[in-house]
């Protein structure tokens, strides 16, 4: 893998906490709103909320607005540049595991031939509204968020590196989650973790495909403008945070469905034993426990679902993960829902919300019934994404999100 140091944009130690911000993708333009304070980078990675009533997120006036508050926060020395290049580490804790991944100026090339491995699919609208934010402020103003296999000097070299150093940024979230961020500012140290990553097969993309995506055809396009292309110019690189593979937690990824397809709760219960070893667990909450087991709440009571021997393939990276095997005997089997990714019968939501958000939303009226599923696993992502595969949507949820804000990457 090719990767680089870089002279970052950032903030002042003094001022980390009030410029850092939730990722743009993670709220909408209320809540944003709402949660923006003066020097927040929400007004750079957000700025339809600058505009009262709120602007639409894709108007002319709403990217103009972008470049005006980029440049804002650098006059005002809220954004402040590097004055060399580094690599940086960014810690994050949650529920006191922390895991540590570096700051980096990954290469576009490796994203264009497929050593950077993705499992999802992107849609061209959404990559198109990344791109134009990538083009306009010529910077990757977000991170996106890759994996890699562990190597144990790497591991080390961080290790060492934040025992003997103290951090620029060290900070709790409202969320609750611990920021903590350093500069490596030892030039041997950054010049040997690019020469580990020479030998590094492969990169994976965890979170931030379709910031990816973008930032790797905004570098392409540049590239052909560029009569003197050389491959060494900083646009032919954007910004990520690496983490190794055996730090990353994977949370659940659930579902609730609006309907049973015309079937009364019996009837979805006797269909649903076809496949599925059913065992009803009462009120309380049920949290599956293994691959192929599954919580539903259906009719005020929670039930363990657990699929029989044969409807499943082990052997296939698609046809081990549950939002598969679920999708196969349930969404597609009994519920007939079509496509997952344009049906307005089913929603998802993430882990992180808890499977109490589950039941809310049936008990409401608003859904019928809930599914809960085990968590993929790293090793499943990268097994799919090894073989050319791509998962069902909405498989994985990546918990701490980066924070955004804490480094910016320039394209020049």
């Amino acid at each position: 893998m090719k990767i680089k140091p870089f002279a970052g944009v950032r903030p002042p130690r003094e001022l980390a906490t009030e410029v850092a911000s939730r990722p743009y993708d993670v709220l909408n333009s209320v809540e944003a709103k709402a949660e923006a304070g003066e020097k927040s980078l929400l007004h750079i990675i957000k700025p339809e909320i600058d505009f009262d009533p709120i602007a639409g997120e894709h108007e002319q006036r709403t990217y103009d607005k972008a470049v005006e508050n980029f440049k804002k926060w650098q006059d005002n020395g809220w954004l402040v540049q590097d004055d060399h290049e580094m690599y940086y580490i960014y810690a994050q804790t949650m529920n006191g595991r922390t895991q540590y991944g570096l700051v980096a100026a990954a290469n576009v090339d490796d994203y264009m031939t497929g050593k950077i491995k993705k499992h999802e699919l992107t849609r061209k609208e959404k990559e198109d509204d990344r791109m134009i934010h990538v083009r306009i402020q010529n910077a990757n103003i977000e991170p996106v968020f890759f994996a890699y296999p562990d190597v144990d000097e790497m591991n080390k070299i961080v290790a060492d590196y934040v025992a003997n150093n103290a951090p620029e940024y060290d900070f709790v979230a409202p969320d609750g989650f611990g920021h903590t961020f350093w500069a490596i500012r030892d030039d041997a140290i950054n010049a040997r973790i690019t020469e580990i990553f020479k030998n590094i097969p492969a990169m994976y993309v965890a979170d931030g495909h379709h910031r990816t995506a973008a930032a790797a055809r905004v570098g392409a396009e540049k590239r052909e403008q560029n009569p003197n292309h050389t491959g060494n110019e900083e646009y032919n690189f954007f910004l990520a945070v690496i983490f190794p593979a055996s730090q990353l937690h994977v949370i659940d990824y659930n579902r609730v469905v609006r309907d049973l397809n015309g079937l009364t709760n019996d009837e979805f219960l006797e269909k649903l034993r076809e496949s599925f070893d059913v065992v009803e667990m009462g009120a309380d909450i049920y949290k599956p426990n293994k691959l192929h087991n599954f919580g539903m709440y259906l009719g005020g009571k929670w039930y363990s679902l657990t699929a029989k021997p044969g409807t499943y393939n082990d052997n296939d990276p698609i046809g081990v993960l549950d939002v598969t095997v679920l999708s196969n005997l349930v969404f597609d089997k009994i519920l007939n829902l079509g496509d997952l990714r344009t049906s307005d019968r089913i929603d998802f939501v993430g882990g992180i919300r808890g499977l109490g958000e589950l039941q809310k939303r049936v008990d409401s009226g608003e859904m019928v019934a809930a599914f809960a599923l085990f968590p993929v696993t790293m090793q499943q992502i990268i097994d799919i994404a090894d073989t050319g595969n791509i998962m069902p949507p909405k498989t994985t949820w990546f918990e701490p999100k980066l924070r955004s804000g804490l480094v910016i990457h320039k394209l020049d």
